[in-house]
């Protein structure tokens, strides 16, 4: 008799450098883990103590060539730890009326896009210039970084490991790509039991007009190895514009493409320096809502065995 295969979390992270890969790994994993333990212990120890059941798509090092000093974000990772939830200040912030006025502003560009150079702020510009460098694979770093996701997407799949996808920000955009090019480019048995998405901007025009498969229509146009979607969006999330992405995939539930697709709004709350940062990757893992997600996947794949 085998062994059960050991479920596969993937997580791999957005734009910017990030710290070198074991660090940045003991730190995502140590956010995951406080949050998965408050709900359930069981779960977070099984995690734990399979070394393999957490896995980190490093692509950001090849991307800038350089890596995050940890201890930039040491103090903020314990703090957003510490702090089991949004408070009265950071929701007060998170739905501001300048951080309203601003998200408003960039949904105009985002519809407008001729508006884009009269309203970017200089974070916003170089947040483009990257985004314009995977598009345009410059130096074949896009095809190099979707290979870096794809391979244990395969190796997961040779041994029938389920997985789940976790995706923030424009690691959302990689993962569909991926998922993409596996399902049309070179098809392949890869298959994601659940893909999460959080604090992605897959619902802005922008991103929607130049992902794989955009041309097309029909089955050709999505994905067709994702079981079932679930998207997290922080209030007050500028980089996901568009909180609710079900209505922009919606055809992907009428082709019978997906089994599920959910959309939930939850509240994040890591500072660095004093300054609220509702996007950050730590403030999205340490989420009792993203908690409960994995913890639901995982409790659902023992049901089902």
């Amino acid at each position: 008799m085998t062994d059960k295969p050991v479920p596969l979390i993937i997580y791999i992270p957005g734009l910017q450098p990030k710290p070198e890969p074991d660090k940045h790994h003991e730190a995502l994993l140590r956010c995951l883990l406080t949050a998965i333990r408050r709900i359930d212990a069981q779960v977070a120890d099984a995690i734990e103590t399979n070394e393999s059941a957490f896995e980190l798509v490093s692509w950001t090092y090849d991307f800038y060539r350089e890596h995050r000093d940890i201890s930039t974000d040491a103090e903020a990772i314990t703090a957003v730890i510490e702090q089991q939830a949004a408070n009265a200040q950071d929701t007060a912030e998170a739905t501001s009326w300048k951080r309203r006025l601003t998200r408003w502003i960039y949904t105009l560009g985002d519809l407008m896009p001729f508006l884009i150079p009269h309203v970017a702020s200089e974070r916003m510009e170089v947040h483009l210039r990257d985004l314009r460098r995977y598009i345009g694979d410059a130096n074949g770093i896009a095809s190099h970084t979707r290979r870096m996701l794809k391979v244990p997407l395969q190796a997961a799949a040779l041994a029938h490991r389920p997985v789940l996808l976790l995706a923030h920000s424009m690691g959302s955009v990689i993962a569909y790509d991926s998922l993409w090019e596996l399902s049309h480019v070179a098809p392949d048995r890869a298959r994601v039991d659940l893909l999460v998405t959080m604090g992605s901007p897959l619902g802005q025009r922008y991103m929607q007009n130049r992902v794989k498969g955009a041309e097309k229509s029909g089955y050709g146009r999505y994905p067709s190895n994702i079981r079932r979607w679930k998207n997290l969006a922080a209030v007050g999330d500028l980089t996901a514009l568009d909180r609710e992405l079900a209505n922009d995939f919606s055809e992907m539930m009428e082709l019978g493409l997906l089994e599920s697709f959910e959309d939930e709004a939850i509240s994040t709350h890591f500072r660095l320096n004093g300054v609220l940062n509702v996007h950050a990757e730590y403030g999205y893992l340490v989420n009792e809502k993203t908690a409960h997600t994995i913890v639901s996947w995982w409790r659902g794949l023992d049901a089902s065995s």
